[in-house]
């Protein structure tokens, strides 16, 4: 991956719209920052109504904007003076319903957006994307011919085939079962690497985001508070909105040690950061399902308050002496009773903590 060129670039990035009583504007988006180099996959990640898909239909050009640049390859498509026509812009979309022409088969839908192309070509193309995507042999099929995988990976080789210099995915497994939505994107994320494609998709699962991106914003209020690697969003979460938001985890309060150590009810931890000059101090410190261990020799004992089963483990509710809630993923062939004790011990080798 050509990491040394960015492909998309955004900058200060304001959008607002007319409110519903016509009295004002609302800010959808707000300050929005990031960069996506040539071949890397980014995902904007949040909760309904953050301004995600506002970020998507600006970069389509579907959008004015109220302040701020967007560029591809170097060159504004978007500011508060420049607006480039979607037509312009080589950038392809793949939308929720996958919008597949139920009256054209696989390979007219892949082939409808090559009308640039001389038509003999424009089928060998089109069946070249099919085979990228392994469906050659559904060329002949209707949509409603297929599975739900299936339209998802025709409409992608309907955005690639015209080889746009970004794609852009609004939620495209969310019409998906759950099961098949980290496997699909598993299997995206491969197609878009192996074909060096850039894209951005929008999701509200981190499951899915974490499957296919290689940089995450989260975003809430229209703004992306962290943009970074699934790994540093996980471990170091730059505040407690994305601390609390990433994986399942709750804050326990620790009170610092003089041996650069936070004291909290399940034993002590090593600190990242010197807080020598904070002994004493309460701080909180988060805590995820995967720090826990069930351990049948542990002394520590936590009682079952609810449980969920997950086939290869279960996530268990477990309250603490003190009544303190916390979170624990323990294999499945542990099956304990709500209301039963078990011995638990800490296994936190990295700690994520905020003072107030």
């Amino acid at each position: 991956m050509n990491s040394a060129h960015t492909l998309l670039s955004i900058k200060g990035l304001e959008i607002d719209y007319p409110s519903r009583d016509g009295q004002g504007r609302v800010t959808a988006v707000k300050d929005l920052k990031l960069n996506l180099a040539q071949g890397e996959i980014g995902c904007l990640l949040g909760s309904s109504g953050c301004g995600k898909s506002t970020v998507l239909r600006a970069i389509c050009g579907f959008e004015p904007v109220k302040a701020g640049e967007i560029l591809l390859r170097d060159q504004v498509v978007s500011s508060a003076t420049i607006h480039l026509p979607p037509n312009q812009r080589k950038v392809g979309m793949v939308f929720q319903d996958f919008a597949l022409f139920p009256h054209l088969n696989v390979l007219e839908n892949i082939a409808f957006g090559l009308q640039h192309l001389p038509s003999k070509q424009r089928s060998s193309v089109a069946l070249d994307w099919l085979k990228r995507v392994s469906l050659a042999d559904k060329a002949d099929a209707y949509p409603h011919e297929l599975s739900g995988g299936q339209q998802q990976r025709v409409a992608l080789a309907r955005a690639m085939a015209p080889e746009p210099d970004l794609i852009l995915l609004d939620e495209p497994f969310s019409s998906l079962d759950i099961e098949l939505r980290e496997r699909l994107a598993g299997e995206m994320r491969e197609i878009l690497k192996a074909n060096n494609i850039t894209a951005l998709l929008v999701t509200h699962d981190q499951f899915e985001a974490f499957a296919i991106a290689d940089k995450v914003g989260v975003m809430t209020d229209g703004k992306v508070l962290q943009w970074d690697s699934p790994y540093e969003l996980y471990h170091k979460p730059v505040n407690r909105y994305i601390a609390d938001f990433i994986g399942r985890g709750v804050f326990v309060k620790g009170t610092v040690q003089s041996n650069n150590k936070v004291k909290i009810e399940l034993g002590e931890l090593d600190l990242e950061e010197d807080r020598s000059k904070q002994v004493g101090k309460e701080i909180d410190v988060l805590l995820r399902a995967d720090d826990i261990q069930h351990d049948d020799n542990s002394t520590m004992q936590a009682e079952v308050v609810r449980k969920t089963f997950r086939g290869a483990d279960f996530l268990y509710t477990l309250k603490l002496a003190s009544g303190t809630e916390i979170f624990a993923f323990v294999p499945s062939h542990h099956d304990h009773a709500i209301g039963e004790k078990i011995g638990i011990h800490l296994v936190a080798d990295h700690v994520v903590t905020f003072s107030d």
